[in-house]
Order: C-alpha cells, then sequence, then structure tokens
C-alpha cells in the first residue's frame, strides 16, 4: 500500500505544481527532540504538498524548560487541535507513549537507539526501485548497528518484504544476539560485499557512543569505509545507499559517495514522497469526517 502510494506521490512531485489539496483541514505538528534535517524537512514538505498545515516545537524554546512534563507538553499542542503528530525523542518508546495516551495519529521520526520506521519504509521502497521484487534479494547493512535506529527498522522491514539482511561491523558496533532476528553477521567487508546485491551504508554515529568501541576513525575507515578500491574488486556493481547524514572519509568515500552508483539522492526525494505516502493514510479518516 505504501509503495503504491509513494509512486503515485512521486508523480505529484515532479509536475510542475506539486501541491494537491487532499489534507487541506488537517494540522501536523512537528516535535523534534534531537536534530534533524532530511527529516523534518521531509516531513514538513510531505505535509505542504498535500496542503496540510504545519506547526513546529522547538523543545529548546519550548515549556520543557521550565519543567513540564512531555505528555502535558503533548496534550497541550493536541489541544490546539491538532492532527497528527511526528515525534522524534531521544528515548526509546517516547513515540508509542505518546501514541498510547494521545488521541491523534502519532508518527515516530525516530525514538533514541530503537526505530526510525518511516526510514524503514522509504529504504526498502529505494530498494525495490533498484532490485525490482525483493524477495530474496540480499541486503547488506554496514556500519554503526548498535546506535542506529535505522538498522533495526531496515531489518524489520526487508524481512516482511522476503529479502535476506546481513550486518557488517566491528564486533563492538553489532549489538549481542542479533542473529536471533535472522540476519548474517560479517565482520570482514570483503566478505560481507561479495555477497550481496545492495548496501544500505549506515552513519558512524558518536554522539550516541558512551565508551570507545572502536580504537579511532582513522582505523575503522581502514577497515570499513566503503572505497572505490573495495568495490572495483567485486564481480559486479552493486546499487548503495545511505539514509544520512554521511561522514565522507570514514563510512563512505567521497569518491562512491557522488559516483553513479550511488542512490542517496534518491533517497531523499523517495523520503517526501513516502511520508506523503504515511500522513495520507493516517489522515485520510480525519480528513472525510471533517468534510462531512
Amino acid at each position: 500500500h505504501f509503495f503504491a502510494m509513494a509512486d503515485h506521490f512521486k508523480h505529484i512531485l515532479r509536475r510542475p505544481l506539486k501541491k494537491v489539496p487532499t489534507l487541506r483541514h488537517i494540522t501536523l505538528a512537528n516535535v523534534f527532540f534531537e536534530p534533524s534535517t532530511r527529516t523534518r524537512l521531509s516531513f514538513e514538505l510531505a505535509a505542504k504538498r498535500l496542503s496540510a498545515d504545519v506547526v513546529h516545537l522547538s523543545p529548546s524554546t519550548s515549556a520543557l524548560q521550565k519543567g513540564e512534563s512531555l505528555l502535558d507538553t503533548l496534550r497541550n499542542i493536541l489541544h490546539m487541535k491538532v492532527d497528527v503528530l511526528v515525534i522524534r525523542h531521544n528515548t526509546p518508546g517516547a513515540a508509542h507513549l505518546a501514541a498510547r495516551y494521545l488521541h491523534c495519529s502519532v508518527i515516530n521520526a525516530g525514538d533514541g537507539t530503537n526505530e526510525h520506521p518511516t526510514q524503514g519504509l522509504l529504504d526498502a521502497y529505494s530498494m525495490q526501485q533498484e532490485l525490482g521484487e525483493l524477495k530474496n534479494k540480499r541486503i547488506l547493512l554496514l556500519g554503526d548497528i548498535m546506535h542506529s535506529r535505522v538498522a533495526l527498522s531496515n531489518i524489520f522491514c526487508l524481512q516482511k518484504l522476503g529479502a535476506h539482511v546481513s550486518l557488517c561491523a566491528p564486533p563492538t558496533l553489532i549489538p549481542m544476539h542479533m542473529e536471533k532476528l535472522g540476519v548474517q553477521i560479517h565482520y570482514e567487508l570483503k566478505d560481507a560485499l561479495s555477497k550481496c546485491d545492495l548496501v544500505n551504508v549506515l552513519r558512524m554515529q558518536l554522539e550516541r557512543q558512551q565508551k570507545n568501541l572502536i580504537p579511532s576513525l582513522r582505523e575503522y575507515a581502514t577497515h570499513y569505509a566503503l572505497t572505490r578500491k573495495r568495490l572495483s574488486h567485486l564481480k559486479k556493481t552493486i546499487p548503495i545507499l545511505h539514509p544520512g547524514p554521511i561522514n565522507r572519509g570514514i563510512e563512505i568515500e567521497s569518491e562512491v559517495a557522488d559516483s553513479a552508483q550511488a542512490r542517496i539522492l534518491e533517497q531523499v526525494e523517495n523520503g517526501v514522497a513516502m511520508r506523503m505516502a504515511v500522513l495520507y493514510t493516517l489522515a485520510r479518516g480525519k480528513t472525510k469526517n471533517s468534510t462531512k
């Protein structure tokens, strides 16, 4: 459903007039407790392309700084007649908490190191565009698995679509018991790349690392950075994705990130289309009710 809707909205985004009146009765609140560029702007553009009204909450200037609880803040926003809440928070489960106590549609835009569902959807959508049906395709997630919320959402979504998922990172950056999720684990990048149809490179999230889990960034790049040299040894050309932001020279070489193999900017475009699909699906019933 989401992939079909994203196809439809991509056509709209490529028209001279990129706006439709579908959600003109809907108000969306972007509530981001962590920094974001792509996701925040993507949701804002998605809402505006659908003619919804958009408001933003900046935690640094909100009543949270005065001791107000998260739920009280969100309840106040809701009683200003907000229909959809997009929330990013550094605590795993924050979006689930909001959804449990608030009578509105809640979209998880990332909760700590837990999940990032719309990123999982748009990544899988981008992969399908490259590979066709994802059943039995071999997808490699490369990078900081331990601290990535994208990784878990990728794994769940791709497995539902029948893909085989493998992980590659230093042992210290792969959580214990990950094999119980049905993924294959590699510690050698050469071996992992030779067995995949597509690679999704994940950012080194230094801001979340409480311990020194790698000797140095230079050491990490020496063994795990995706470089032109490493790719040249493969027998086939594999598409490269990266959910961003990119740390050039650490997880991926600039020459690779800017190459024809990379589909990183297509991911960004697909992000707006996919989030339009999610907003439309969640808000459609509210639009019908308000139109009656």
